[in-house]
């Protein structure tokens, strides 16, 4: 069975939607960190690690009109599957993530200033494959193979659309926000409208 397509939804059609429809709930499935620092007003934080292990809960409170955001688009079209899988097979991926929303007018909310996730995988991979690199030519050659993992990771990363070196970075202290979603307080903040 071929997988579903990926739907995505603009962020000028997003802005519409949200002065247009009551019943549109839109997921940010950042870190509470990455959330803090700016999303989508009205939107709920339900961090991807929470909603990929209680998609079933969730998708028994969403309605008809989800739409999933991050920063990129790749955890939101993880969420989007999870939820897939539970049942709620018309949920939408922001385009662009939340920045494309913010750049085209879009209603956000800013908070402190962070890094993307995304970011401080780019800069922890590249600052390690650098080393490797100089650490093999005036240390060991030995140190090259810093190099060879980090590339290795960074390709199953990409064929696997998941990515270890994200989830280890999503738990320094740094990326801590002042109040990480439970999953109690993740699904029961989402209003009920699977009635």
């Amino acid at each position: 069975m071929p997988s579903p397509t990926i739907t995505t939804v603009a962020p000028d059609t997003l802005r519409q939607w949200l002065i247009d429809h009551e019943e549109l709930t839109v997921i940010d499935v950042r870190s509470a960190a990455e959330f803090e620092s700016l999303h989508i007003r009205g939107s709920y934080n339900v961090p991807l690690p929470l909603l990929s292990e209680h998609a079933t809960e969730l998708a028994e409170r969403l309605g008809e009109q989800v739409v999933l955001i991050c920063q990129s688009g790749v955890r939101a079209e993880q969420a989007r599957q999870h939820l897939a899988a539970a049942g709620v097979d018309t949920a939408q991926v922001l385009d662009g993530g939340v920045n494309a929303f913010a750049d085209a007018g879009g209603d956000v909310v800013r908070g402190a200033k962070r890094w993307a996730l995304e970011r401080q995988v780019r800069l922890v991979a590249g600052s390690l494959v650098v080393t490797g690199l100089l650490g093999g030519k005036f240390l060991s050659p030995k140190l090259r193979t810093v190099a060879g993992v980090i590339g290795a990771g960074l390709t199953f990363s990409g064929v696997s659309n998941t990515c270890a070196m994200g989830k280890a970075l999503s738990v320094m202290p740094w990326n801590k926000a002042a109040a990480t979603p439970t999953a109690a307080s993740a699904i029961n903040q989402l209003p009920d409208k699977s009635a």
